[in-house]
């Protein structure tokens, strides 16, 4: 494609593109979770919804990345910069008809299987004592329930989640190697309503990124805790936990306990919204001293612990909201106001007549 010399205000305008409005008119599946829109999506791998969009901008909850429309347009339908800026102001020249085979795909359902089990636990057992600090006692518990064992073919971790009715409809496999790089998947087919969880009769409900995370902070608060209920996300998706509440309709509040990382502290305030729409407004957040529970862990049994990663980005926010004002803008002229601050990165001012026009 030849280049073209697209002003700064055509990529400012490209950029801006509700994205929402834009899928939908293509035939992109999008179903509202609080104040977002979740993407549905099939690959070869099955449905995926980790992709949440608000206005302009989209994350994928899954692998931690988003932006603005221009980059969701490269990431998601491989275009390059020229051709994801004319798609975008209007200008197509590739039809998304001819996008890549995870849009395009057709909706088919992968059939669930949980992975073959080993005759011993051995190898999971010592990976979750000798290296993450994981009680026995909690370890066993899991797998006499049969949501916690090690698969025959390479001797993983795998936790299962299972719906009401105790049928296993969700697992994810967590490597024990001890060299080379370790890997977290979950298994074709699962259904994303359901996570390795235990619940209890009380009214809590505790809310983890992961099942380590989830273990962990049961070896570390172990005083009555089957008393309680707790889930492992598999991430920052919200699907399991609204399952949950539904099907336990003695759990009231929620504790979140995810990551005390830039992705959780942003999860944190997407899945309140998502709670309070669906009726549970008793939702708390409790973060760990360190980037997450197994890093508590580790410290509790002297070994270096990740700190917590606080989120700049949502700090600076607050910090400068604190000192907006209502900026005066005639409207003939808020065009050309608004592309002159963002021009000359004047950004305060841009927070400033939003506040005016929301307003």
């Amino acid at each position: 494609m030849p280049y073209i010399p697209f002003t700064d205000e055509q990529k400012i305008l490209a950029n801006s593109v509700d994205l929402e409005e834009f899928l939908r008119m293509r035939g992109e599946k999008l179903e509202r979770v609080g104040r977002e829109h979740k993407l549905i999506y099939y690959d070869s791998s099955g449905k995926h919804d980790s992709i949440t969009i608000h206005g302009s901008t989209w994350f994928d909850h899954k692998n931690q990345v988003g932006g603005g429309a221009i980059k969701f347009m490269q990431e998601f339908y491989d275009m390059d910069f020229q051709t994801a800026v004319q798609e975008l102001l209007g200008q197509t020249v590739t039809p998304l008809s001819h996008s890549p085979p995870k849009v395009s795909a057709k909706e088919e359902k992968k059939e669930f299987r949980l992975p073959e089990a080993n005759t011993n636990m051995h190898r999971v057992y010592a990976y979750l004592i000798k290296q993450r600090f994981i009680s026995p006692d909690i370890i066993s518990h899991f797998a006499k329930q049969h949501t916690l064992y090690e698969d025959k073919e390479h001797h993983n971790a795998v936790f299962v989640g299972v719906d009401e009715n105790g049928v296993p409809r969700q697992a994810s496999k967590r490597s024990t190697n001890s060299y080379g790089n370790s890997f977290r998947i979950t298994c074709q087919g699962s259904d994303t309503r359901y996570s390795f969880a235990h619940f209890g009769k009380s009214s809590c409900l505790y809310v983890f990124e992961a099942p380590i995370d989830m273990m962990s902070f049961l070896t570390l608060y172990p005083k009555d805790w089957q008393q309680h209920s707790y889930i492992a996300m598999n991430g920052v998706y919200e699907n399991a936990v609204l399952t949950a509440l539904k099907n336990h309709i003695n759990l009231s509040e929620v504790i979140l306990c995810v990551d005390n990382d830039e992705g959780g502290i942003e999860a944190v305030d997407r899945l309140r919204d998502i709670l309070n729409e669906n009726g549970y407004s008793n939702v708390k957040r409790l973060a760990p001293p360190y980037k997450d529970w197994n890093e508590v862990l580790k410290a509790k049994n002297g070994v270096y612990a990740l700190p917590a990663v606080p989120n700049q980005h949502k700090e600076e926010y607050h910090r400068q909201s604190k000192n907006l004002q209502y900026l005066k803008c005639r409207p003939d002229k808020l065009t050309s106001q608004i592309y002159a601050a963002f021009k000359n990165e004047q950004y305060k001012y841009l927070a400033e007549y939003a506040l005016a026009l929301y307003h």
